[in-house]
C-alpha cells in the first residue's frame, strides 16, 4: 500500500489536505467568543416553537403587536330604575281602559235603593204607560200601610202602589211589595168601589225584575180586568 504521507524534500512530512481544511470549517461554525450568538445548528433540547407554551418556553412564537385585539361586545343599555319594558306599558293600557269604563258606567236603575227606584223610576214610567193606554185622570200614590183585604187586617204595614180613577165608576188598584224588594215576594188587588177580597201574587214566575217589565207586568194585568181604554 502506497504511503498516503507526503514528505517535502527536506524529509519533513507536510500536513494532509484534509488537516488543512478541518480548522477553517470548525471556525465557521464555532461560536464567537466576543458575543453571544444563536448558532444555524440543531440543539436536541431545544423545545419546538410552535408547539410550546409561551409561558413555559421563552422560544415559542409570540403574536405580532401588530395584529388587532378581539374587543368584547358592549353590554347592552340597561333600563333606568323604576322603569317599565315598552310591551308591559302597552299590556297595561288596555286594563287600565277597561277598569275606568267600568267605573264611569253608571248603575242599573233596578240597583237603586227601593224607595228612590219607585219614587224617581217606576211611577212615572207607570203613570206613562197607563195613559197611553187612554186612562186621563189616573192619580197614583206610594205609602206604607196595612193591606186592606179581608182576612189580611192583622197583617204588617207594608209599601203599596195605589192607583185610581174614576173614568167609568171607581176604579182601583194596590200593587204590594212585603219585602220593600222589587225582586222580592210581590201581590196585587183591584176593586171597583168595594173592599178587595182577593190578593193575587204578581210577577212570581220571573227570575229578575227589571222596570220594564214592572211596568208591561202591571199594565197588562189592568188590561186582562178590562179597565183600559180600548177594552
Amino acid at each position: 500500500m502506497a504511503d498516503q504521507t507526503n514528505h517535502n524534500q527536506a524529509g519533513e512530512v507536510a500536513p494532509s489536505t484534509v488537516d488543512k481544511q478541518a480548522p477553517s470549517v470548525a471556525e465557521e461554525h464555532a461560536p464567537s467568543t466576543d458575543s453571544p450568538e444563536a448558532t444555524d445548528l440543531p440543539t436536541a433540547n431545544a423545545p419546538d416553537p410552535k408547539a410550546a407554551n409561551p409561558e413555559d418556553n421563552p422560544n415559542a412564537a409570540k403574536p405580532s403587536a401588530a395584529s388587532p385585539k378581539r374587543e368584547k361586545p358592549a353590554p347592552a343599555a340597561k333600563a333606568a330604575v323604576g322603569e317599565k319594558p315598552a310591551s308591559a306599558a302597552t299590556e297595561q293600557k288596555p286594563a287600565a281602559a277597561a277598569k275606568a269604563a267600568k267605573k264611569e258606567k253608571a248603575p242599573a236603575v233596578e240597583d237603586k235603593p227601593f224607595v228612590e227606584f219607585i219614587e224617581q223610576d217606576y211611577l212615572p214610567a207607570l203613570q206613562k204607560a197607563i195613559a197611553q193606554q187612554g186612562v186621563q185622570d189616573l192619580q197614583v200614590s206610594f205609602a206604607k200601610q196595612k193591606v186592606s183585604i179581608t182576612g189580611f187586617e192583622s197583617s204588617e204595614e207594608c209599601w203599596q202602589i195605589i192607583g185610581s180613577w174614576s173614568e167609568i165608576g171607581q176604579r182601583q188598584f194596590n200593587l204590594y211589595f212585603p219585602e220593600e224588594d222589587i225582586q222580592g215576594k210581590k201581590g196585587f188587588s183591584c176593586n171597583e168601589g168595594k173592599k178587595p177580597s182577593t190578593l193575587e201574587s204578581f210577577l212570581i214566575d220571573e227570575r229578575k225584575i227589571t222596570l220594564d217589565l214592572l211596568v208591561f207586568g202591571l199594565v197588562q194585568r189592568l188590561d186582562g180586568q178590562k179597565w183600559l181604554g180600548r177594552n
